[in-house]
């Protein structure tokens, strides 16, 4: 993978794949199909992500890793947290500083300005966090929303989102006489089964 900047609303993000075609199959199939064979390759490419957001944060002390919680039926629906799995694979280990606020509504078949309204407020600090710094990390970019609320919830605690690192992005869409829109490819179709107990939503589960 060759990890390339994203840019949405009020975030900066490095991704090392498109949402689309295979990647989009693979990554529902990992998260919600069961097929963990699938960790070995999304892991690799998670990395590749992880490399270059700390490249350009031009990193010069230890960033704490921050990812999205999950809901306990979340977990128990899929037996382990996706992200936090595919991390565990390139040996780092995530801190647990946020919690749920609250528990959202299904947020696949969302458009852009509802999935803000879906995930504000909906993430808070488990304490203090004055003075420690976060690298964040989730595994599908879409508008941005679920990763926005985490940093203004760090930022809330005393902490600062550094950089951000998703395995995949996906492509905003600007139809003719729209230039403008927000909306991306899977608030039109959902696309390789993939929706449901993302992001903070359905209800969220253990990160990405």
């Amino acid at each position: 993978p060759r990890p390339r900047p994203v840019e949405r609303p009020s975030l900066r993000a490095w991704a090392s794949l498109e949402y689309a075609g295979s990647v989009a199959a693979v990554i529902g199939a990992f998260k919600d199909g069961g097929r963990t064979d699938a960790a070995a390759p999304l892991a690799r490419a998670l990395r590749a992500a992880v490399a270059a957001a700390l490249d350009e944060a031009s990193v010069t002390a230890p960033l704490e890793v921050c990812t999205i919680p999950s809901t306990p039926a979340a977990m128990r629906a899929r037996g382990y947290a996706p992200v936090e799995a595919l991390l565990a694979r390139n040996g780092i280990r995530s801190a647990r500083v946020l919690r749920l606020a609250r528990e959202r509504a299904d947020q696949a078949r969302l458009g852009a300005e509802a999935r803000r309204a879906n995930a504000a407020g909906g993430l808070v600090a488990a304490g203090s966090l004055a003075g420690r710094r976060f690298l964040l990390v989730d595994d599908v970019l879409t508008t941005g929303s679920t990763l926005a609320e985490a940093a203004r919830a760090l930022a809330a605690a005393g902490a600062v989102a550094a950089t951000v690192a998703v395995l995949a992005e996906t492509p905003l869409r600007h139809p003719a006489g729209s230039a403008g829109s927000r909306e991306t490819l899977r608030d039109i179709a959902p696309q390789g089964g993939y929706g449901g107990r993302t992001g903070v939503v359905d209800p969220p589960f253990r990160t990405g």
